[in-house]
């Protein structure tokens, strides 16, 4: 029953486990707020307690359910240690959501240019979209798609045929790739370099064998490299697509707005699609320049259209910054003009700016330089922390530390604001922070390993009555009505703010509720408990896509 809702837990009151809406039940919605309340006193007063609802109560518009103590440590810590990394997800509130296939496109970096923040934003993002949707069983396809085509590779060959070097190139491709960049820039003031390049790109596009096979080698260096390093974030793509794909089947596209009669030439030349209501051009979208050769979007028209025959997908989703909402807008409207009706299926799922990511070395030129930023500053704050345990790879445990303060850091308001960044903020061990996720789940697990790793059965639930104790139960009770909410609108601050409370829970009760000391019972119980409260931070953690350290 929708109208019916696990109750957040509150540090001020005691709180009920349930409580019914009683304005989503009434025909009438529109109630005054004292008419609600005395519906709901009306209708508090006809049910009864039973074996399972131990008190009944009313709140501003609400009926509150407290459930039998006994029952709910006992349902609760049962389902949680029987569904595993699955709790939240088998949930009833997902039973009427049909398994789809999501077809998402992210990361997407321009090979030869710096693999910027916006593009980590894109990548965290894109990444924990694609978990979500395959960990409540949707057929996913993740997508890269690079920026790999266009006048830049002229540049880029000119260039490399001046300044490159063969072994650079295989070393340390994106770097090599991004000086020559640089480089050959600078010269193209002259008009003679200009003119080269222009030309290299034209055979290019003429798929001339010598200057097809230097792209392929910047094309394959760079994705090797990029594969690398999205092993370090713990992302890997299913297709490695790119604009070169598109380049002849973007001609098609034109040639298939040329028949619908959806493309106008413009005095200069330049091939436009109206896209104004009163149709008088007041907006359009320019999809081909005035030498016939595509654009951008051209090429997203291509890729979306070859995409959807691929993979007959119920839902494509593009994951890029807030700049790009106009590109898309216009993207979908010209599918839509163009009779593809699955347009209206597309998504942009668009973010915003981060503001003041430098290295101590100054600013972030490659995602390389913000991951062993990360990695050597955790690493001076585990040696210098007095509460660090011995770990067997400390290289390793900062980089999964590390990689938690930037997700968290990252993910903790909406999708869309901008946000100023702050190393410090990220990387503080107390207060809401990746790191602060990382140590409650060490701690849980270390707690874990102290006490025999056995497997907890036949425990006596209802020695698990103290406050703290309830409070983390209620809590893992409405794991999955966040795990729905992120599903439905696709964004991970839910997630977060759920972990983060379920850690500053599990604190408190690690202090009040000791383990060492009590009775075998009680010991028995407290266990099952941290241990469910670790299962389901661990679990979160994964769908955010932090890997969950053991020791720290």
């Amino acid at each position: 029953m929708k109208s019916i809702s696990a109750v957040p837990v509150s540090k001020k009151r005691h709180v009920a486990d349930f409580q019914l809406s009683v304005a989503s039940v009434l025909e009438n919605h529109s109630c005054l707020a004292q008419d609600l309340q005395l519906q709901a006193q009306k209708l508090a007063e006809k049910l009864k307690c039973d074996a399972v609802v131990s008190e009944i109560s009313t709140g501003p518009g609400t009926v509150n359910f407290t459930i039998n103590r006994e029952l709910l440590a006992k349902t609760v810590l049962q389902q949680v240690l029987k569904d595993g990394s699955e709790y939240g997800i088998k949930s009833e509130l997902f039973s009427m959501v049909p398994r789809q296939k999501a077809v998402i496109e992210f990361s997407s970096p321009n090979i030869a240019k710096k693999f910027h923040i916006g593009h980590l934003r894109s990548t965290i993002i894109g990444n924990f979209i694609a978990n979500l949707k395959a960990a409540l069983g949707h057929e996913v396809t993740r997508i890269n798609y690079l920026g790999d085509w266009g006048m830049q590779f002229g540049l880029l060959g000119v260039g490399f045929q001046q300044f490159g070097d063969k072994e650079k190139l295989k070393s340390s491709p994106l770097q090599h790739l991004f000086e020559v960049y640089v480089q050959i820039n600078k010269a193209a003031e002259d008009e003679n370099i200009k003119k080269l390049a222009a030309d290299f790109f034209r055979k290019l596009e003429e798929h001339d064998e010598q200057t097809l096979s230097l792209w392929k080698q910047f094309r394959g260096f760079s994705i090797e490299e990029y594969i690398r390093i999205y092993k370090r974030l713990g992302v890997h793509f299913d297709e490695y697509s790119g604009e070169s794909f598109y380049q002849e089947k973007s001609q098609e596209v034109l040639r298939m707005l040329e028949d619908k009669g959806l493309l106008q030439k413009t005095i200069k030349g330049t091939g436009v699609v109206d896209l104004s209501e009163k149709k008088d051009l007041s907006l359009y979208s320019t999809v081909m320049r005035s030498d016939g050769t595509s654009l951008y979007i051209t090429r997203d028209l291509a890729a979306a259209i070859d995409r959807m025959n691929k993979h007959s997908c119920d839902t494509m989703i593009y994951v890029t910054d807030k700049s790009q909402s106009s590109h898309f807008q216009h993207l979908f409207q010209i599918l839509k003009l163009m009779g593809y009706d699955w347009a209206e299926r597309c998504q942009h799922v668009s973010f915003g700016v981060v503001q003041g990511m430098k290295t101590r070395r100054g600013e972030v030129v490659f995602l390389e330089d913000v991951l062993d930023e990360v990695r050597s500053r955790m690493l001076q704050n585990m040696a210098s922390a007095k509460t660090t345990k011995e770990v067997e790879d400390p290289m390793e445990t900062a980089e999964k530390v590390g990689l938690a303060a930037l997700i968290i850091q990252d993910f903790r308001g909406l999708l869309s604001s901008d946000y100023q960044f702050s190393w410090d903020r990220a990387l503080q061990s107390r207060g809401d922070t990746g790191v602060f996720l990382q140590y409650t789940h060490a701690r849980l697990h270390s707690l874990e390993q102290m006490h025999g790793n056995e497997q907890l059965t036949d425990v006596n639930a209802s020695c698990l009555q103290e406050p703290d104790a309830i409070s983390v139960l209620q809590h893992l009770l409405r794991y999955d009505e966040v795990l729905y909410r992120s599903s439905q609108d696709l964004q991970p601050k839910h997630i977060v703010s759920y972990l983060l409370t379920l850690c500053h829970l599990a604190a408190v009760a690690h202090k009040t509720l000791p383990v060492k000391g009590s009775a075998p019972e009680l010991a028995q119980a407290r266990l099952c408990l941290f241990r469910a409260a670790r299962s389901v931070l661990g679990g979160g953690m994964q769908l955010l896509g932090i890997t969950p350290v053991t020791r720290m």
